[in-house]
């Protein structure tokens, strides 16, 4: 059996790591540590573009696991088609919540009070005072109730809302309240002031937030997506953008990275961050606690967390 460890982080950076394996380390660059043959478990390098992540899956002809250091997979699973069947897909669930549930009240905090417009007036050295919308007392809808969802609920929980929707792919009762499913969308979005987008990119939820989602949203309502780019139709915004119906927050963009003079970055009431969820101070503990788990769950034959299909399997 092969036990080579693909690692996007030096191993002996990363405490408690199983005894057995042969940990190799690569971050993504031209050359290959070892043959890729050899690989049994490899670890996707983080925040590299895409087809840098795919590039050895092909010839990894002894692959068991994908691990992603990432909470979406959509950057990886079109490599898989090509491994042999029982390869498991395993995201980086429990690693991005707290980065990515700050940064989605950051943005609407920003938003909803004009910081942006502050920094621009600072920058002018003008005294830019009036009255601003508060979060408190207003509708909130969360658009992808999962981990992270939940964690941005958590944080929400003090801002004395008056109401937090939640929406999953299919209904279900939370902690919380009820989680509704996808198609009680055109009944809750004109309730919301503020949208937030945190599911995952998939077939069903690309362009989710299409000309008609946006069109059912009420007027001078915040949409917030910190899910991926192609979750939004970014034609379609920019229309609502432009009358200045609606104002967005966005993460992530498509095309990503928007590209210079993209009308995203000029159009109104749209604050732009450079997809920024997750990279924080609070991944690199995170990730690597995930791995020691994973890897010794791998190493003694135990059932592996946050599989999202496997190779060979009905929908995988």
């Amino acid at each position: 059996m092969s036990t080579d460890v693909w690692l996007p982080i030096p191993p002996d950076e990363i405490e408690g790591l199983p005894e057995g394996p042969d940990y190799r380390f690569w971050d993504g660059g031209e050359s290959f540590p070892a043959d890729p043959a050899d690989c049994a478990f490899y670890v996707v390098p983080y925040m590299k573009p895409a087809e840098v992540g795919r590039r050895p899956l092909p010839a990894m002809s002894s692959l068991e696991v994908v691990q992603t250091l990432s909470a979406g997979t959509d950057h990886v699973e079109p490599g898989l088609a090509g491994l042999h069947p029982g390869v498991r897909l395993c995201n980086a669930r429990g690693v991005h919540e707290a980065s990515t549930a700050e940064l989605t009240l950051t943005l609407i905090l920003a938003s909803l009070r004009g910081v942006p417009d502050f920094v621009r007036a600072q920058d002018r050295g003008e005294w830019l005072g009036g009255f601003r919308p508060a979060l408190a007392d207003r509708n909130v809808l969360i658009v992808g109730y999962g981990s992270i969802g939940s964690a941005i609920e958590d944080r929400l929980a003090p801002f004395e809302l008056a109401r937090v929707a939640r929406v999953a792919r299919s209904g279900r009762t939370s902690a919380r309240g009820p989680v509704h499913p996808l198609t009680d969308l055109p009944a809750l979005l004109p309730e919301a002031d503020v949208v937030i987008l945190s599911t995952p990119l998939t077939e069903t939820t690309r362009h989710l937030a299409d000309a008609d989602f946006l069109a059912r949203m009420k007027d001078g309502a915040l949409l917030v997506n910190v899910a991926r780019g192609p979750v939004v139709d970014t034609k379609a915004l920019l229309a609502e953008l432009e009358t200045g119906r609606l104002t967005a927050a966005l993460d992530v963009t498509d095309p990503e990275p928007l590209p210079p003079g993209h009308p995203l970055w000029q159009a109104p009431g749209v604050l732009v961050s450079p997809h920024v969820g997750g990279p924080t101070s609070a991944f690199l503990p995170r990730a690597k606690r995930l791995l020691v788990d994973q890897l010794g769950r791998f190493v003694n034959r135990e059932p592996l967390r946050n599989v999202i299909r496997t190779t060979g399997t009905a929908g995988g």
